[in-house]
């Protein structure tokens, strides 16, 4: 069979709408009892040799010409190899595309189901991300060697229960840190602020400069200069990070959630959402990464940060802070 090709659209006849798209889910009937093919869906059936040609060309011309990308094609044989019937999300196939590449329909469903799901969006390893474009499809990573990662993205809703309310204290500000050596006992042992000088004694606590502004802009913590002091020692070790971590170290604090430092991880935190005593913790549910609104990722950084998350059993996500608040995003591994 073959097919023709208009203004970047391949049409073929009453017999390609029964043979692939009655039976397989491809393409989109129009007028007439025709069928519209996608150029990647008319590509997969050159390649399946279902199709013979469209206007003369084979898949290897197809690939070639500009009417699409290699990278989409690998995708969407991987995911009709994967046994899903799947559609480009077009404005005339698809409500709400959200900016996504590909609609993926649950398993023995299709594209005359009203059913999807996944939204995948679909990038190469050497292209950038706008975290603003994430959070309402799944991303599709091609390496250099075309191998596949798929990745779950969602604007997570970031809660707890854990105790921030101590009462006051003193505490001596250091060259990065505060020490607060008579503090009340509900600040370590209820609260998880700070850690103690000494494990078996845990009288006097060492606090971060992000938890320490954060206590000392509450009333809680004080030391000589109060809270500007604190904040001009943050940045003066930091620079603009250390705003940054100290506006999503409040938000969470704020939301009920304990944060901890996420050095170890290669993260700005470790969060605990219901902590109630330090004796009976449990483990951090989330590594959290500060960055600044209009974040852009590279795919090589968000691949690292969650198989990390992933090998520690926990889940990565990323705070934006912009002049109206902090945005959320979560990004986990995806099997489809």
């Amino acid at each position: 069979m073959d097919a023709t090709l208009s203004d970047g659209v391949v049409r073929a006849g009453k017999q390609a709408r029964e043979q692939f798209y009655d039976s397989s889910g491809y393409g989109r009937p129009v007028d007439a009892g025709k069928l519209e093919l996608a150029p990647v869906e008319a590509a997969h059936l050159l390649y399946r040799g279902d199709l013979d040609g469209v206007d003369g060309m084979g898949l290897r011309e197809l690939l070639n010409s500009a009417l699409l990308s290699e990278v989409d094609f690998f995708v969407y044989k991987d995911l009709r190899d994967r046994g899903f019937y799947c559609s480009p999300a077009r404005s005339e196939r698809v409500a709400d595309p959200d900016g996504c590449d590909f609609v993926v329909y649950p398993r023995g469903k299709g594209p005359w189901d009203d059913a999807v799901a996944h939204r995948i969006r679909v990038v190469s390893e050497r292209e950038t991300v706008p975290a603003a474009d994430l959070g309402a499809c799944a991303l599709a990573v091609v390496d250099e060697e075309s191998e596949i990662s798929y990745f779950e993205t969602h604007r997570p809703d970031v809660t707890g229960t854990s105790r921030s309310s101590v009462p006051e204290t003193d505490g001596d500000l250091l060259a990065d840190r505060v020490v607060c050596w008579d503090p009340p006992a509900e600040l370590y042992e209820a609260a998880f602020y700070g850690q103690p000088l000494d494990e078996q004694d845990a009288q006097a606590i060492q606090l971060s400069l992000v938890e320490a502004a954060y206590l000392a802009g509450t009333g809680t913590l004080h030391v000589e200069g109060d809270a500007d002091a604190v904040i001009e020692r943050g940045r003066a070790v930091e620079g603009d990070r250390f705003d940054r971590r100290l506006a999503v170290y409040e938000r969470l604090r704020e939301q009920g959630v304990a944060p901890k430092t996420g050095f170890k991880f290669g993260a700005d935190f470790r969060t605990y959402a219901d902590v109630e005593s330090v004796a009976d913790l449990g483990h951090s549910e989330l590594l959290v990464r500060a960055f600044d609104a209009g974040h852009v990722f590279e795919p090589r950084d968000l691949a690292l940060d969650v198989r990390l998350a992933h090998g520690v059993r926990k889940t990565m996500a990323y705070a934006f802070v912009g002049d109206e608040g902090i945005d959320w995003l979560a990004v986990e591994r995806l099997t489809p």
